[in-house]
């Protein structure tokens, strides 16, 4: 059996291993589906079509696979997945999908998600992502492997956030952020390469110094953007990280006001 608190709600139909552990006052619903090593803390809420993997730790006050906050919304078997060894602080909120999105919401691996940060329906949050406090995912938001958003940032909906971006605290983000750069301000712009993302996870000097020079040409010269990557691709040996930044940056010009993930916006159906 599990460890349930004598002061928590299991509803009949949760599915919860055994190495379970739920705190006081918590509630898990009945289509809830729990992993083993998990912990729930005091005052969590899981709720909805939710699937958690294992050795996850909710610390506390957490409202999990609740209803999207989407007037589209009507009520859809829409799902929430959540993989292993995350860390959901305090008071954060995750919502399940929509059938206007691609009706799971997920969470990876090894992701940390600070106190009173929000994650809205469709969102995708890769592996090794760190969320500071206070931050505000809107719908259909995709965040890329290592990336870390700062405190208080604001993303809109259908943001892509690339591979070991660093979003500064407080930045309004309206388009896309180029993989291994940081960006900072309202809205926010491209500052710089992420180089001290880059060290901590020992990427080759050759990589930083190939990024660094691509960032001077694409984001401090006045050269048109495309012109640019096209120079930047004829460029022998280039390492996959730039030939990746090049390719973001391709996807949003092609995306509405450099989302490129809106472009591929799912056009409503009849029966949504």
């Amino acid at each position: 059996m599990s460890s349930v608190h004598p002061t928590a709600f299991v509803a009949p139909g949760a599915e919860l291993d055994s190495s379970v552990v739920v705190g006081p006052f918590c509630y898990v619903g009945s289509r809830t589906k729990i992993g083993p090593g998990t912990i729930l803390g005091p005052h969590v809420t899981v709720q909805g079509h939710t699937t958690i993997g294992e050795r996850n730790h909710f610390v506390g006050q957490c409202a999990i696979g609740g209803m999207p906050q989407d007037l589209k919304y009507t009520g859809e078997e829409s799902a929430l997945v959540i993989g292993n060894d995350n860390v959901v602080r305090e008071f954060v909120t995750i919502n399940i999908g929509t059938a206007a999105g691609s009706w799971v919401t997920s969470l990876g691996d090894n992701n940390l998600i600070m106190a009173c940060a929000h994650v809205a329906h469709d969102c995708v949050i890769e592996d090794n992502v760190i969320i500071g406090n206070n931050v505000l995912l809107a719908g259909h938001v995709r965040i890329e492997n290592n990336a870390i958003i700062s405190g208080g940032a604001a993303v809109n909906h259908y943001v892509t956030i690339g591979k070991q971006a660093m979003v500064g605290g407080m930045s309004r983000v309206v388009k896309d952020v180029p993989p291994f750069m940081t960006i900072e301000g309202s809205p926010a712009r491209v500052r710089g390469v992420n180089v001290i993302g880059l060290k901590r996870s020992n990427t080759p000097t050759e990589t930083v110094r190939q990024l660094r020079a691509a960032f001077r040409k694409l984001f401090q010269d006045d050269t048109p953007s495309a012109l640019v990557l096209d120079e930047i691709e004829a460029v022998e040996s280039l390492t996959p990280e730039v030939l990746r930044l090049v390719s973001f940056l391709r996807d949003m010009e092609k995306g509405y006001q450099g989302r490129y993930r809106e472009a591929l916006r799912r056009p409503p159906q009849a029966d949504d």
